[in-house]
């Protein structure tokens, strides 16, 4: 049995798996935590003064941003200060998860609250001072609005555009002349495979054989042709670049696994890359935006046509947003906790490079680490004699994998394992 553990970098075994805006994030949020209390408590006093439940609700929402906003800030504080700590096995990137998952809770409870409340108001309904009541939630808009820029600002959104310059990215070739440097050259051209020398001379482009392997199986070989100074495929990389690339030359062979570039909508990259301390900080804030907009039109509708039932309806269609938002944000940061699957696409990927190599998973386990970080346990069962190395090379490919186990297994010591169990 030969086993490797590693976070795919030789220098050392890092297990800081902290977000890339994480110092920012939490300035943005102890910012925006005196934005909410101060907005609370006028909320707060200015309903209970002015007899709209709908600004009493709003006001106590508020008041689950400040302590779920502080949540937050903690969470991001403890996280960067724990983050070497050995006593914590793969690092702190959870604490955020942990944080987003107690906020929702919260969330949800004060959803019931006000829903509950929301009802025995409108059975009997409450005067309300509208005058007073209305420049209140107005202002509470204003301070959610505020505060929502502030948390995109400090790392909720990362969304960026995409066309198709790609970035170079260059890949190590083994070759019995020394190594060499393998591109997908694409720039104002149709994409083709590019090799150049490192380290000794370029070999004859006869003596090079390209060949991809795609997920599906499908398989496509590519000729040289000598250029100025390096070699080019002479035929176009059709797309997606997403394959195993094997590259062959003289009794020197390397795999590569190659990865299209992430589209920012594929979901699976979206949440792979999501802090979901910050999303909930962002979901209190919107949610309570969404609601103080409902509570202006409650109080307007109110008062213009002496709907008094609209006020507390207005507290009642905002406490079913809150639970939406805070079963949203309990689904999704439970399944990090309870390490789901974060990528099954990337899986897919892993075993399609294993069995185009002729060997099969024994085991395979992936889970999440922290923001756009991901640990991944393969279990391989070799026909030929293989190390962990050699996979490593290949896998050191795929996106966000920063913490990786490889163990490679004989076929015959695997068969003999099986039969003993």
């Amino acid at each position: 049995m030969k086993s490797s553990p590693d976070d795919n970098s030789p220098a050392g075994h890092s297990h800081v798996f902290l977000g890339p805006d994480h110092v920012r994030s939490e300035r943005q949020t102890w910012v925006v935590i005196a934005l909410c209390t101060a907005m609370m408590i006028a909320e707060i006093i200015g309903g209970h003064v002015f007899g709209s439940i709908a600004l009493v609700a709003d006001g106590w929402h508020m008041s689950t941003h400040a302590g779920a906003l502080l949540l937050a800030a903690l969470a991001y504080t403890l996280a960067r200060r724990r983050a070497n700590d050995p006593r914590f096995t793969f690092g702190t990137g959870k604490f955020g998860d942990l944080a987003g998952f107690s906020s929702a809770l919260i969330l949800g409870m004060i959803a019931l609250l006000i829903g509950f409340e929301a009802v025995v108001r409108l059975f009997s309904p409450q005067p309300i001072a509208f005058a007073q009541a209305i420049p209140i939630a107005g202002l509470g808009l204003v301070v959610n609005v505020a505060s929502a820029w502030l948390l995109s600002a400090g790392g909720h959104s990362h969304a960026h555009g995409h066309d198709h310059a790609h970035e170079v990215e260059l890949y190590r070739v083994a070759a019995p002349q020394g190594s060499l440097e393998l591109e997908i050259f694409e720039t104002g051209v149709p994409p083709r495979f590019r090799l150049r020398g490192i380290e000794g001379a370029l070999p004859a482009a006869s003596a090079v054989a390209i060949e991809t392997v795609r997920p599906n199986g499908v398989r496509q070989r590519f000729a040289m042709r000598d250029a100025d100074g390096f070699l080019e495929s002479t035929d176009m990389i059709p797309e997606p670049h997403e394959f195993v690339l094997n590259v062959k030359i003289g009794p020197q062979e390397t795999n590569i696994a190659i990865e299209e570039h992430a589209h920012p909508a594929r979901s699976h990259d979206a949440k792979m890359h999501r802090d979901n301390n910050m999303r909930a900080a962002f979901v209190h804030v919107m949610g309570d935006a969404a609601v103080s907009v409902m509570v202006i039109v409650g109080l307007l509708a109110a008062m213009t046509f002496h709907w008094l039932w609209m006020d507390p309806l207005a507290g009642l269609v905002g406490s079913f947003v809150i639970a939406s938002w805070a079963l949203g944000l309990i689904r999704d940061t439970g399944a990090i906790l309870l390490d789901m699957r974060p990528d099954i696409d990337l899986e897919r990927r892993i075993r399609a490079i294993v069995q185009n190599r002729g060997d099969e998973i024994a085991d395979l386990h992936t889970w999440r680490l922290g923001p756009g970080h991901l640990g991944a346990i393969v279990s391989i069962v070799a026909r030929e004699h293989r190390t962990p190395e050699d996979y490593r090379s290949i896998f050191k490919a795929l996106p966000s994998i920063s913490h990786l186990t490889i163990e490679v297994n004989p076929q015959g010591d695997e068969r003999d394992r099986r039969a003993a169990a």
